[in-house]
């Protein structure tokens, strides 16, 4: 079954990442209508979030916000498939570094990077970092339950020569690169909701106590390596700049829950600032009313 799924669905997708530019967003548009007014996919779970992080913006303000969202959501998950097709030089322009001698500075010491992301602007098109970088650029991901939708994420990364590791892979991965001196930036988002079991740090986000996730944190205490926040902004349809941001050089010298906490700090900001670019359809907050396991740290 999965295979057919697969073998279904693939041709489209090619298909639409070698649409032109203009009909390619017009597409897009008719997605986005498509999902807001009739499938109406997870509105109920994005209007609650907004509520509960904004309880101070109108029902107006919040269908705005909504609206805009989709839209933003539809392009975004849209170009996923353009990399499929799209041309170095042309990911590149779309997706542009803004302080690349700083962030090459940082490659320059010698040092492993984390790059701690958000469900952000645009996530899927980090990989053009690695078509400007010195080091080799590493994106941490969450295995695809279907095999063959799996081996195309490998595959759209392989076409640049990007690497890929899987989420529960990733401590052994980095700890074997660092063995064997191969200096590396390792993309990682770090804003996920983790297993109420394993919350075993809850801080506010958005003004909400939940459970953080630490894998980011602990994978840069134990391997003393750079840290750095991805900022990512949209310029228009298609366009996006983006800067790194430093949050410490010496993670291993930092007090506990430093680097996460000036990582929600930093992720915060811009969804205030332009919170139609969040990823407002996962359950970001699903823990909220949790009990807290025993031996949890509240902050």
């Amino acid at each position: 079954m999965q295979l057919l799924i697969y073998s279904i669905t693939y041709p489209i997708i090619l298909g639409i990442s070698k649409l032109p530019w203009k009909l390619f967003y017009s597409f897009s548009t008719c997605i986005y209508l498509l999902t807001y007014y009739i499938i109406r996919y997870r509105r109920k779970t994005v209007t609650e979030n907004l509520n509960l992080v904004f309880p101070e913006k109108s029902k107006k303000e919040i269908k705005k916000i909504r609206k805009a969202f989709y839209k933003h959501m539809c392009d975004m998950f849209l170009e996923m498939t353009k990399s499929l097709s799209i041309s170095r030089e042309e990911l590149i322009k779309r997706y542009k570094v803004t302080n690349l001698n700083e962030f090459h500075e940082f490659e320059r010491k010698n040092k492993g990077i984390i790059t701690l992301m958000g469900h952000y602007g645009s996530f899927e098109w980090s990989n053009a970092i690695d078509l400007v970088s010195v080091n080799p650029c590493v994106g941490i991901y969450k295995q695809i339950k279907n095999k063959h939708f799996d081996k195309l994420a490998h595959r759209i990364r392989g076409r640049f020569n990007s690497r890929l590791i899987a989420s529960h892979k990733v401590a052994r991965q980095i700890i074997k690169d660092k063995r064997e001196n191969t200096i590396c930036t390792y993309g990682m988002i770090s804003d996920q909701s983790p297993k109420i079991n394993n919350a075993k740090y809850w801080t506010d986000f958005l003004g909400i106590k939940v459970p953080i996730f630490l894998g980011g944190e602990f994978l840069a205490q134990r391997l003393d390596v750079i840290v750095l926040y991805l900022h990512v902004e949209k310029i228009k349809r298609g366009y996006y700049e983006v800067k790194f941001i430093p949050i410490t050089e010496n993670s291993k010298e930092e007090e506990k829950f430093y680097v996460i906490k000036q990582y929600l700090q930093l992720l915060e900001k811009q969804i205030r600032e332009k919170p139609q670019y969040y990823l407002w359809t996962h359950k970001r907050w699903k823990h909220k009313d949790s009990p807290k396991p025993e031996g949890a740290i509240i902050d």
